[in-house]
């Protein structure tokens, strides 16, 4: 059985863009696996606090993430 454990940093993205994520990760489990693995491919999204996320030592707050998709520099 498939487990997909997926983490983000809360706020970051809204209901609709986190079914869609657990849905096409599942599609693409079930790509490589075959559609009879739908139904045993268990997918958790994750939230983690704004702040507690780091990326080189840095901690990444959930308004940067904001800014890093718009395409601006953070920092």
């Amino acid at each position: 059985m498939p487990f997909i454990n997926v983490k983000v940093i809360e706020g970051v993205f809204g209901p609709e863009q986190k079914q869609e994520i657990v849905r096409k990760l599942t599609d693409a489990m079930v790509e490589i696996e075959g559609e009879n693995m739908r139904q045993v491919t268990w997918c958790v999204l994750e939230e983690v606090a704004s702040g507690d996320w780091a990326i080189a030592g840095r901690p990444l707050s959930t308004e940067d993430v904001k800014t890093l998709a718009r395409g601006a520099i953070v920092g």
